[in-house]
C-alpha cells in the first residue's frame, strides 16, 4: 500500500494505479516463477504458456466477463492499469471483441471492492487456476513478537488438479505472497 500511495502521489488522476493492477502484475510475476501453474487443460492434455495472459473478472449487466490483459510479464503497472481500464469500459459498454475475452492463461476475480473478505472462485475453463481476491482490511498481526495493525488481504487459489496440483498451487501462492508483500521484487 505504501508503494502504491507513493506512485499515485506523483501521478496524474488518469494514471492512478489500483490495488488490482498490482495484483495482476504480482500474479504474472508468480506465474513466471512457477511456469507449471501457467497452464490450461485442452483436448485431454495440459498446455503450458510462455506468456502470462491474465483474465480479469469484470461485472457487467447480467453477469461477469473476463477480458484478458495479454503479455502481462512484459508490461509495467501503468500499461496494465490503462489496459484494464480500457477493457473494463469496453466490457461494461458491450464493446469487447472476441479476442478480448477468449483465451488467457490464468484468471483473477477480485471482490474486495464489494467488501467481501474471502471467497472461492470457479475456474474459467480451460484455464488451470483462478485467484479469488478479498478486501484488504486492517487486522492485528504479530511481527517480530509485537502485535501491530497491518493491512491484510485474503486470497484463495482454485486449481483444476488435472493441470495444477496442490503442491504447485501452494508454490504459486507462496511466490504471489512474496511479490504482493514486496512489490519492488517485480522490478527484478
Amino acid at each position: 500500500m505504501k508503494i502504491r500511495s507513493a506512485l499515485n502521489s506523483k501521478a496524474k488522476e488518469q494514471y492512478k494505479i489500483s490495488v488490482n493492477d498490482m495484483i495482476i502484475k504480482a500474479s504474472s510475476a508468480a506465474l513466471m516463477k512457477v511456469p507449471k501453474a501457467n497452464a490450461s487443460w485442452e483436448n485431454e492434455n495440459t498446455k503450458y504458456f510462455h506468456t502470462t495472459d491474465i483474465s480479469v473478472a469484470v461485472a457487467i449487466k447480467g453477469g461477469l466477463i473476463t477480458p484478458i490483459i495479454k503479455d502481462v510479464q512484459s508490461k509495467g503497472l501503468l500499461q496494465i492499469s490503462e489496459e484494464m481500464k480500457n477493457l473494463a469500459d469496453k466490457a461494461k459498454n458491450g464493446k469487447l471483441l472476441h479476442e478480448d475475452y477468449i483465451g488467457g492463461s490464468f484468471s483473477i476475480s477480485n471482490l474486495g471492492m464489494y467488501g467481501i473478505k474471502e471467497f472461492s472462485a470457479v475456474i474459467n475453463p480451460p484455464q488451470g487456476c483462478i485467484l479469488a481476491v478479498g478486501a484488504g482490511e486492517k487486522r492485528p498481526t504479530v511481527i517480530n513478537e509485537q502485535i501491530i495493525i497491518a493491512t491484510i488481504m485474503t486470497v484463495t487459489l482454485s486449481c483444476d488438479h488435472r493441470v495444477v496440483d496442490g503442491a504447485v498451487g501452494a508454490e504459486l501462492l507462496s511466490e504471489f505472497k512474496k511479490f504482493i508483500e514486496n512489490p519492488s521484487l517485480m522490478l527484478l
